[in-house]
Protein backbone atom coordinates (compact mmCIF):
# COMPACT_ATOMS: atom_id res chain seq x y z
CA UNK A 1 0.00 0.00 0.00
CA UNK A 2 1.93 2.77 1.57
CA UNK A 3 5.82 2.97 1.39
CA UNK A 4 7.30 3.94 4.75
CA UNK A 5 10.52 2.65 5.47
CA UNK A 6 11.42 1.74 9.23
CA UNK A 7 13.10 5.76 9.75
CA UNK A 8 10.07 6.89 8.66
CA UNK A 9 8.01 4.74 11.07
CA UNK A 10 10.13 5.95 13.97
CA UNK A 11 9.95 9.42 12.88
CA UNK A 12 5.96 8.83 12.91
CA UNK A 13 5.87 6.91 16.20
CA UNK A 14 8.03 9.77 18.08
CA UNK A 15 5.57 12.70 17.13
CA UNK A 16 2.41 10.31 18.00
CA UNK A 17 3.99 9.44 21.18
CA UNK A 18 4.89 13.20 22.27
CA UNK A 19 1.76 14.35 20.81
CA UNK A 20 -0.74 12.07 22.08
CA UNK A 21 1.02 10.80 25.34
CA UNK A 22 2.31 8.06 26.63
CA UNK A 23 -1.12 6.76 28.18
CA UNK A 24 -3.15 6.75 25.61
CA UNK A 25 -0.63 5.67 22.73
CA UNK A 26 -1.76 1.73 23.11
CA UNK A 27 -5.19 2.53 22.72
CA UNK A 28 -4.83 4.84 19.72
CA UNK A 29 -2.39 2.15 17.90
CA UNK A 30 -5.18 -0.46 18.61
CA UNK A 31 -7.58 1.88 17.03
CA UNK A 32 -5.32 2.35 14.17
CA UNK A 33 -4.60 -1.63 13.73
CA UNK A 34 -8.30 -2.21 13.71
CA UNK A 35 -8.91 0.15 10.96
CA UNK A 36 -6.15 -0.54 8.63
CA UNK A 37 -7.26 -4.30 9.13
CA UNK A 38 -11.50 -3.29 8.54
CA UNK A 39 -9.80 -1.55 5.11
CA UNK A 40 -7.83 -4.21 4.04
CA UNK A 41 -10.66 -6.32 4.26
CA UNK A 42 -12.86 -3.99 2.51
CA UNK A 43 -10.30 -3.29 -0.38
CA UNK A 44 -9.75 -7.08 -0.58
CA UNK A 45 -14.26 -7.59 -0.94
CA UNK A 46 -13.70 -5.28 -3.39
CA UNK A 47 -11.05 -6.67 -5.60
CA UNK A 48 -13.22 -9.79 -4.93
CA UNK A 49 -16.55 -8.54 -6.14
CA UNK A 50 -15.14 -7.11 -9.08
CA UNK A 51 -13.47 -10.36 -10.21
CA UNK A 52 -16.61 -12.28 -10.05
CA UNK A 53 -18.57 -9.58 -11.95
CA UNK A 54 -16.12 -9.84 -14.43
CA UNK A 55 -16.08 -14.03 -14.42
CA UNK A 56 -19.81 -13.56 -14.79
CA UNK A 57 -19.72 -11.44 -18.25
CA UNK A 58 -17.03 -13.58 -19.34
CA UNK A 59 -19.54 -16.79 -18.87
CA UNK A 60 -22.50 -14.80 -20.15
CA UNK A 61 -20.12 -13.90 -23.37
CA UNK A 62 -19.18 -17.57 -23.14
CA UNK A 63 -23.04 -18.65 -22.88
CA UNK A 64 -23.83 -16.59 -25.62
CA UNK A 65 -21.45 -18.20 -28.39
CA UNK A 66 -22.09 -21.49 -27.71
CA UNK A 67 -26.03 -21.17 -27.54
CA UNK A 68 -25.07 -19.51 -31.23
CA UNK A 69 -23.23 -22.28 -32.44
CA UNK A 70 -26.31 -24.59 -30.92
CA UNK A 71 -28.51 -22.82 -33.35
CA UNK A 72 -26.36 -22.47 -36.27
CA UNK A 73 -25.89 -26.50 -36.05
CA UNK A 74 -29.82 -26.97 -35.42
CA UNK A 75 -30.80 -24.79 -38.85
CA UNK A 76 -28.32 -27.00 -40.46
CA UNK A 77 -29.41 -30.13 -39.27
CA UNK A 78 -32.83 -29.64 -40.32
CA UNK A 79 -31.79 -27.95 -44.05
CA UNK A 80 -29.91 -30.74 -44.36
CA UNK A 81 -32.99 -33.14 -43.63
CA UNK A 82 -35.28 -31.33 -45.19
CA UNK A 83 -33.34 -31.75 -48.18
CA UNK A 84 -32.89 -35.48 -48.52
CA UNK A 85 -36.70 -35.62 -47.32
CA UNK A 86 -37.10 -33.69 -50.52
CA UNK A 87 -34.58 -35.97 -52.53
CA UNK A 88 -35.52 -39.38 -50.91
CA UNK A 89 -39.13 -38.75 -52.02
CA UNK A 90 -38.44 -37.55 -55.19
CA UNK A 91 -35.87 -40.97 -55.61
CA UNK A 92 -38.88 -43.52 -54.58
CA UNK A 93 -41.93 -44.12 -56.63
CA UNK A 94 -45.50 -43.89 -54.87
CA UNK A 95 -46.04 -47.32 -56.41
CA UNK A 96 -42.88 -49.02 -53.99
CA UNK A 97 -44.29 -47.48 -51.53
CA UNK A 98 -48.17 -49.12 -52.15
CA UNK A 99 -46.31 -52.11 -52.13
CA UNK A 100 -44.14 -52.20 -48.80
CA UNK A 101 -47.64 -50.32 -47.49
CA UNK A 102 -49.29 -53.56 -48.60
CA UNK A 103 -46.49 -55.87 -47.56
CA UNK A 104 -46.09 -54.47 -44.05
CA UNK A 105 -50.13 -54.76 -43.51
CA UNK A 106 -49.79 -58.32 -43.15
CA UNK A 107 -48.42 -59.07 -39.79
CA UNK A 108 -48.44 -63.01 -39.15
CA UNK A 109 -50.38 -63.98 -35.59
CA UNK A 110 -48.83 -64.93 -32.62
CA UNK A 111 -48.46 -68.96 -31.92
CA UNK A 112 -47.84 -70.30 -28.51
CA UNK A 113 -44.35 -72.91 -29.04
CA UNK A 114 -46.01 -74.78 -25.91
CA UNK A 115 -42.82 -75.70 -24.67
CA UNK A 116 -42.75 -76.59 -20.87
CA UNK A 117 -39.12 -75.99 -19.13
CA UNK A 118 -40.25 -77.86 -16.28
CA UNK A 119 -41.13 -81.08 -17.94
CA UNK A 120 -37.71 -80.71 -19.95
CA UNK A 121 -35.56 -79.87 -16.54
CA UNK A 122 -37.23 -82.82 -15.20
CA UNK A 123 -36.44 -84.87 -18.51
CA UNK A 124 -32.77 -85.65 -18.00
CA UNK A 125 -32.02 -88.80 -15.18
CA UNK A 126 -29.71 -88.67 -12.03
CA UNK A 127 -27.51 -90.66 -13.09
CA UNK A 128 -26.79 -88.77 -16.39
CA UNK A 129 -26.05 -85.44 -14.36
CA UNK A 130 -23.85 -87.07 -12.08
CA UNK A 131 -21.81 -88.45 -14.47
CA UNK A 132 -21.88 -85.06 -16.57
CA UNK A 133 -21.01 -82.89 -13.29
CA UNK A 134 -24.26 -81.07 -13.43
CA UNK A 135 -24.83 -79.91 -9.81
CA UNK A 136 -28.08 -80.85 -8.39
CA UNK A 137 -27.83 -79.16 -4.60
CA UNK A 138 -26.34 -75.95 -3.29
CA UNK A 139 -22.86 -76.28 -2.23
CA UNK A 140 -21.02 -73.73 -0.40
CA UNK A 141 -17.73 -71.87 -1.18
CA UNK A 142 -15.87 -73.64 1.39
CA UNK A 143 -17.37 -77.51 1.17
CA UNK A 144 -16.07 -77.07 -2.84
CA UNK A 145 -12.68 -75.49 -1.90
CA UNK A 146 -12.46 -78.24 -0.01
CA UNK A 147 -13.90 -80.80 -2.28
CA UNK A 148 -11.01 -79.87 -4.72
CA UNK A 149 -8.30 -79.27 -2.40
CA UNK A 150 -5.42 -81.68 -3.31
CA UNK A 151 -4.60 -85.00 -1.33
CA UNK A 152 -1.55 -84.35 1.55
CA UNK A 153 0.87 -86.72 1.37
CA UNK A 154 2.26 -88.21 4.27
Amino acid sequence: MIDIGLSKMALIGAVALIVIGPEKLPRVARTVGTLLGKAQRYVSDVKAEVNRSMELDELKKMKDTVENAARDVHQSIQTNASEFEKDWASVTDTSNADLHESQAAVVPAYKHPGKNWRLKRGAVPQWYKAKSGVRTKAQSGAARVARYRPQKFH
